[in-house]
Formats: C-alpha cells, structure tokens, sequence
C-alpha cells in the first residue's frame, strides 16, 4: 500500500469538506477505507535524458546501469553480470578478484577498458590518456550507483576514444540526517572476505561521504592472492540554491599476485596450476577532483571539473613465455634476477562546460560547449634488476633502468554541439571539436643510440559530428556519426631491443562511429516490453603494428609502424519482457546479443623475415556473436536470476593464427558458455542479503590471448566459485 497516496487522499478530501462548511458546522464522518496497491518496477538499465546538466545525449545511444537493484557478484565486479544487458560488450578475464574491469565494445581491445573515455562522478581516471590509457584505479562496486554508458558517437564532448564514455556514479551523501552508516560485507570460494564501510550525511550546507573498503582473495588458480583496499572522502558544499561545490579524494590499491601464462597442453592438463610464483603486479593510484556547478540564470549552467590521476603502476616478475620454468639456477642456488618495472603517473584535467537554452523555431534549443585542458607526464622506468627472492619487493640491485623514459603531453581541446529543437518530436545535434597538442617522447634506454630515442607525436586535428533523434509514442528513433581518435602510445613509440625501430612519423588512429537504432517501452496491463536496437559501423585507420625491414647493412629490422585499417560493423539487440504475477511478485526475460564482423583493410604486417597483406583477415579478439539470455523472479523482497553467457570464437593474432603455437601466445580463442545464479533477499529496508553462484557448471576457458602484461600464453578463467553478502544500512 502507498502510504503517501492514501494520506494525500485523505488530506484532500478533509480540505474539500472543511472548505465546503462552516468549522462549527462539520459533522463528523466514518470514511471507508481507501486501499491504494502496486508493484514498483525495478528497472536495471534505462537511457540518459536527451540534455542533463551541460551535456547533451540526443540521438546518442546510451545506457544507465543502476547497479544497486542489480542480482550480480558485486563484490567481485563479474562484469558479464553488472553489464548484462548492455549487448557487445567483451569480457576480458584477466583475473577472477574483481581487481580491473578489463572490457571493450564493438570489436575493440578489453585491456583494462581503455579503448573507453572511463570516468569517476565525471573525473577522468585512463592513467594517461596519451601514454597508457588503460584505467589502474580499481573503484569498489558497493561505492557506486550507478553506470552510465555512451557510445562512440559521443567522442565529440568526451575527447580520445573510440568505445564512448564509462561514467561510474558513486553514491551521494545522506541527505535525511547528519550521520548514517552502510557496511556490506562477503565472503566465498578461494578465501574470499570483504568488507566494505561508509558514513554520510548532511549538516547545514555541507555534506560529505566516506568510506573504506578491503577485499582479499587466494583466487582460483595457485599462486593467485589478491589483497585490495580503496578509501574516498566527498565534501559538497551548497554555496546557494545556484552553486554548488564538491571535492574528492580517491585511492585504489592492490597487489595481485600473478600465476603466470599456460601454454595450450598446461591448460588443459589443470587450468588452475601455475608457472609462476614471484611475479607481481601494483598498481597504487589517487584520484583527486574539485568541481564546480553553477546556475549562472534560468537558461544557462557552467560546470568547472579539475582533476588529476596520481600514483604509480609497478610489477615485478621473471617474465618468460610459459614452456620456460622459472628454476633455482643449479650454479648459484638461487633464482634467476626478476625484472622490476615502474610506471609514475602525473595526469591532470581541467574542463570548462557551459550549456545554454534558447528559443529557436518555437521551441526551446540547447547549445552546450567547453575547453578542456590535460598536462600529463608519463615517467615509465623498465628492466631494472631486482632480486632473486620471492616475495613482492621493487628493490633494484642495480640502480641503473634499463628504460628511463618520459612522454610528456600537453592538450587543449575546444568542443561545441547544439541540440536543435526542429519540433516536439526531432531533434538534430551537430558538433564539432578541434584538438591541438603534442607529445613528447625522451629518456635513456640502455640497448638504444641516445640520438635515435626523442619523438614528437602532434594532435591537431577538427573532429565533426551529427546525431538526430525522433520521439513517437512508443518508441525512439536515433541515429548519428561522430569522428574519433586514438593517441600513439607509449607502448608504440619505444622499441623493444637493437632490432627494433619505430617510424618518426607514427600517426594518431581515427575514424568514426556510426549508428542507427530504435529504442521504447509498451506497457499493457501487467506486461511491458522494452527493446532497444541498434546497427553500427566502426571505421578504425592507423592501427599499429611491427613490419619487416632491412637496414644498409641487409640486417633485419623490425620497424613499429601504422600497418592500415580496420572497420568493424554489427548489430546490438535488447529486448525484455516483464509480466506482474501477482501483487508482488514479477517475471521478467531478456536478451542481450550483439552480432559482429571486423575486418583489416589495405593492411600488412611481419611474418618472419617478410612482410604479408593481411587485408580480409578478421581483427583479433572480435567474436562473431556476443549473447546473454536471463531470467529474474522476483516474489516480495526476494529475487532469483539466472544468466546464460554464450561468447563466439575469435583469433588472438591478425595473421588469424588457428593451431595454438607452442607458448600459447598465438591460436585459436575457442567459444564458450556460462551460467550464473544469482539471488538477493531484502529482509527489510534496511538489510539485504545476497548469493551468487557464478559458473555453475565449472566450465573450463579463457578469454584472450594477451601480447603484452601479463605475460603470452593462455590465461584461465575462473571456475565454479560460491558468494555470499549481507549489507545493512542505519
């Protein structure tokens, strides 16, 4: 029963009667009961608003993850669960801990999510977008909301990218009361135990959020053991009923002990068995941000958000492929010197936004713009010596890096897009961005002639784009196309021995996206049906890779250069039906499947001593067909949901390599099937329990074949693992 209603039912029928009569008057009346009854709908991912604050997503495609109401192994952060029913996107396994969330969509690489623009509450956190975009900071997913997700088309207000934007929204500070206190607790299979604690509040015109969370794991393969924890403080200040202020501080931190690549003959003997156990990774970062949000009048807002990406990324490892064992040397009865590695990031954004609405054919218009600004200035030391012990240690035996290098950036962009009403029902949304920077590459590496190594990347380019949406009754039609890019990154620029050289005159990777969908909702009775589908074409130029070469000498070289193009074209399909049982109890079925074919164009790249057109040749890592089917009950305040996740086979090299090569770097990526069980119990308002069974019939795969960290080979996913939570709030 809605309480609100009834008493505003009742409220309103005393004031009608009160101001009919005289107060001396009133008789006083038995009124029958009023019962007021419905099922809330709880809906997992909806769609961002066509403008929201100075942003405009009219005729984008996009997603909202509300991560709260979500049946999924939160503690862990399963990502084939939290992004369930957003079709495409691919799942990189890199490890089982809920360390990284390693994903990409529409065919690009998962590493660490850095084919993404990733943002925390609109902060940037890609290490260096120039350098090494990949995402270290690891937020807990208790912290957050919700998820929203853009996709390429939005790369005209977002900047480097070609997969669209990934905003994590954290929870905001209570504002019922001055302190309040959530604890979520878990444990499960491979000596999982995490803990997660916040307070928040509000007193007077400041409010804050806080909290702390740890997290440790064995994991599910020997030589596996996670140990996380991540703390963030949030101070808002309401200035006025026009101004507010907020300021962040976020920290990640884990070390992860890697097991090491398989070959392909490994895997299948024991996937859980390990060929390394003194590698480890990491990665320790900061995450601080100040922004503004001011009212300026009733048509007109500014948003100033400075941030910064602090801390370093370190490993320590023998890194080998996976037939060499690392052995106690018989001649010095130790172990062979591992390789320690250190990445120093000092990344810093500042972006100015303003929106502002005006009448235009009758209606009313939005024009949102900016100027964002990144001074960043990647110092990246590699192939020191460090010990031959077995614990994580950094320490160098010898002071001397191997690679001492810096890629220093600086980057102002200037973007405008304008929402043009036309009518009540279509909108039309141009927009243009212009890049102007560059990149600086200098340093020592040991193997390399000192005036071979300083390189100058430049970014100046104008990127244009245009969206168009159309509302019916029912349904949304949208559709736009948006160029991209991609910085050189670090990885490219610096060549890996004497034999290597790199072109002087790499160039940025660009196309553009291009989609077309409809999207909308019917209700009848105590259905309702949602779909959202959409076709998309990804055009990728300047893609990079190794070529062959010989010098005057006719000694082979390999030269890293841009190799040609790829395009990349699919459908995405969602679509749930939901059907009222009873007064609370649900049913709803969904499918979110995605269809793919990529390609390289006008493409070549070494193969031995030669160099060999790959053009036809699929991109690696891009399956055919992407599909997970579900099916949530829900029966007062319990819930059961059940997933099936089916990802097609895709190559691990661009030579589309099928029998596995002896260290498993290369070969076929076999298909694979999961099944999840998830249920949440809400014993009140205030308690909520939830279990996970995530595998269900232990199936035995992996993801990817990796060229780079954390090492070639084939790399095991998890098993059948056990969860269990219980959260409370007070």
């Amino acid at each position: 029963m809605n309480r609100y209603l009834l008493l505003s039912f009742i409220f309103y029928l005393y004031a009608f009667t009160v101001n009919g009569q005289a107060a001396d008057s009133i008789e006083t009346k038995r009124l029958a009961e009023v019962l007021v009854t419905g099922q809330r709908e709880i809906n997992t991912v909806l769609r961002l608003p066509e403008i929201k604050n100075t942003f405009i997503y009219s005729g984008k495609k996009s997603e909202v993850i509300n991560v709260q109401n979500l049946d999924a192994n939160i503690t862990e952060k399963t990502p084939r669960q939290i992004f369930a029913k957003v079709p495409g996107i691919f799942v990189y396994d890199m490890d089982g801990t809920g360390n990284q969330m390693n994903i990409s969509a529409r065919g690009l690489d998962p590493h660490r999510g850095w084919e993404f623009n990733i943002r925390r509450n609109g902060a940037i956190t890609n290490s260096d977008m120039y350098a090494y975009p990949a995402s270290h900071y690891s937020i807990p997913m208790e912290a957050v909301e919700r998820i929203e997700l853009v996709r390429g088309t939005g790369s005209l207000q977002y900047g480097a990218q070609f997969g669209g934007m990934l905003n994590y929204v954290t929870k905001q500070p209570d504002s019922t009361k001055a302190i309040s206190f959530e604890s979520i607790n878990a444990a499960g299979s491979f000596g999982l135990l995490s803990t997660y604690n916040a307070i928040s509040g509000t007193v007077g015109k400041f409010q804050y959020y806080v909290y702390a969370t740890f997290r440790k794991s064995d994991g599910y393969r020997d030589n596996s053991r996670t140990d996380y924890d991540a703390q963030s403080v949030m101070l808002v200040y309401n200035a006025s009923k026009n101004l507010k202020i907020t300021g962040e501080v976020s920290r990640s931190n884990y070390v992860y002990q890697i097991p090491g690549p398989l070959t392909d003959s490994m895997f299948h003997a024991d996937p859980r068995m390990s060929t390394r156990a003194r590698n480890y990774f990491n990665p320790e970062i900061y995450v601080p941000s100040l922004k503004a949000e001011w009212q300026i009048g009733k048509d007109t807002k500014v948003q100033w958000l400075t941030s910064a990406v602090l801390g370093d990324r370190n490993s320590v490892q023998f890194d080998r492929t996976a037939n060499i064992p690392d052995a106690i040397i018989p001649a010095t009865d130790e172990y062979a010197a591992r390789q320690v590695d250190i990445d120093h990031f000092n990344s810093y954004t500042s972006e100015l936004r303003l929106s502002h609405s005006y009448g235009f054919l009758n209606h009313i218009s939005t024009l949102a713009g900016g100027i964002q600004y990144m001074h960043n200035n990647l110092n990246r030391q590699q192939q020191g010596k460090g010990t031959t012990g077995t614990d994580f240690d950094l320490t160098l035996t010898d002071p001397l890096w191997g690679r001492d290098m810096h890629l220093k950036t600086e980057n102002i962009a200037f973007f405008v897009e304008n929402n043009f009403k036309i009518t009540e029902k279509l909108s039309i949304n141009p927009g243009l961005r212009v890049e102007v920077g560059k990149s600086d590459f200098y340093g020592s590496i040991s193997y390399y002639p000192a005036d071979d190594i300083p390189n100058t990347i430049e970014h100046k380019f104008p990127l244009f784009g245009i969206s168009a949406q159309y509302n019916l009754k029912t349904m949304t039609l949208y559709g736009g196309w948006s160029q991209s890019y991609r910085p050189v990154l670090f990885k490219d620029i610096i060549p890996a021995n004497v034999y290597e050289e790199v072109d002087k005159n790499l160039k940025d990777a660009y196309g553009y996206n291009l989609e077309l969908g409809v999207r909308g909702s019917v209700y009848s009775g105590t259905n309702a049906f949602r779909w959202d589908v959409s076709l998309f074409d990804l055009q990728y130029n300047n893609r990079m890779g190794s070529q062959a070469t010989y010098d005057e000498t006719n000694t082979f070289i390999l030269y890293r250069t841009n190799i040609g193009d790829s395009r990349t074209m699919g459908a995405e399909i969602f679509a749930e039906y939901s059907h009222q049982l009873g007064r609370r109890s649900s049913l709803s079925i969904f499918t979110s499947t995605s269809f793919m074919s990529s390609e390289y164009q006008s493409a070549s790249i070494r193969s031995g001593a030669q160099n060999v057109g790959i053009s036809g040749n699929e991109v690696e890592s891009v399956p055919h067909v992407i599909t997970r089917n579900g099916v949530t009950v829900r029966a007062g305040l319990a819930s059961l949901s059940l997933l099936y996740s089916f990802t097609g086979e895709s190559y691990a090299d661009p030579l589309n390599t099928v029998t596995p090569s002896a260290t498993g770097a290369v070969g076929l990526v076999p298909s694979y099937g999961l099944l999840d069980v998830n249920t949440s119990f809400r014993i009140s308002e205030a308690i909520k329990i939830r279990f996970n069974i995530n595998n269900v019939t232990n199936e035995q795969y992996f993801t990817k074949r990796p060229t780079m960290y954390p090492g070639a080979g084939v790399w095991p996913s998890d098993g059948r693992s056990f969860s269990a939570s219980i959260g409370f709030k007070i």
